[in-house]
């Protein structure tokens, strides 16, 4: 066999392979980057967005929110503030899985009358968000009253077969998890009406985020209270002698009324 033949197909052989085995080095690196973006991506999301409603975090919130507030060329904007009212009850009652699908319902809603406005979960039962357009337009009615109503509508928990949705078992710290016992199992359709007190105020020109967010605060513990003050049913005939009995005031009342010293 000639020498140089023999050496060719060896060194032939040989590029071959080191050709191939710098394409699987390639290959792998190319899926370790792509992998490494992902979980970059992921990342961020967690960092940005509120794991139970998907909707942006209070820290996405200010960023993204003080920045189209302090645009100069930027619409109409008013700042509203959503606080569930005794939102508490439906978790002491129905437990923690209820709560999550009431506040994701909320979220969704919220969303859906936003729009491609800026919305977020800033914690708890509080929502906020910077709304344009229609929605804002105080000429054409009450908007807060008519985003209160929107988020006021009935809640189903649960379909007659199914326990009410978990969180997804891939969410960091969830509230429960599938052993957990669901006090809804077995009972009939419930649904629930949460109420939601709006505080919703235009930002003028040259105002900060957090004025804003603090005025729509204000008016949003004005409805609260309003809420609070509704007459409710008192016995018809009290015992002879004693005093009508005081209708009792709701805890984000009492919490205002001790700050105030009152």
């Amino acid at each position: 066999m000639d020498v140089t033949l023999l050496l060719g197909g060896l060194l032939l052989a040989g590029s071959t392979g080191l050709a191939w085995r710098s394409h699987r080095r390639a290959r792998r690196a190319e899926a370790e980057a792509a992998g490494l973006r992902l979980a970059l991506d992921a990342e961020r999301h967690a960092a940005s967005h509120d794991p139970l409603t998907g909707l942006p975090n209070r820290r996405a919130f200010y960023r993204y929110g003080a920045e189209l507030v302090a645009d100069r060329h930027r619409p109409a904007i008013a700042a509203v503030v959503v606080d569930l009212d005794d939102f508490k009850q439906i978790n002491d009652e129905y437990g923690h899985a209820a709560g999550d699908t009431v506040l994701r319902t909320i979220a969704r809603r919220l969303a859906d009358y936003a729009g491609d406005d800026l919305v977020a979960r800033l914690g708890g039962d509080e929502f906020a968000a910077l709304l344009t357009g229609a929605a804002i337009d105080v000429a054409r009615g009450r908007p807060a009253d008519r985003l209160s109503d929107v988020l006021s509508t009935p809640i189903p928990l649960r379909d007659s077969s199914s326990p009410i949705p978990l969180r997804d078992s891939s969410s960091p710290n969830p509230l429960r998890d599938s052993s957990s016992p669901n006090p809804l199992r077995g009972s009939a359709d419930i649904t629930v009406t949460v109420t939601a007190s709006v505080g919703l105020v235009p930002v003028p020109p040259g105002a900060s985020l957090a004025e804003a967010l603090g005025r729509a605060d204000e008016e949003m513990y004005v409805a609260k209270s309003a809420r609070c003050r509704e007459p409710q049913a008192a016995p018809a005939h009290p015992p002879p002698g004693t005093a009508s009995p005081e209708i009792p005031r709701k805890p984000a009342e009492l919490a205002r009324s001790k700050a105030g010293g009152s």
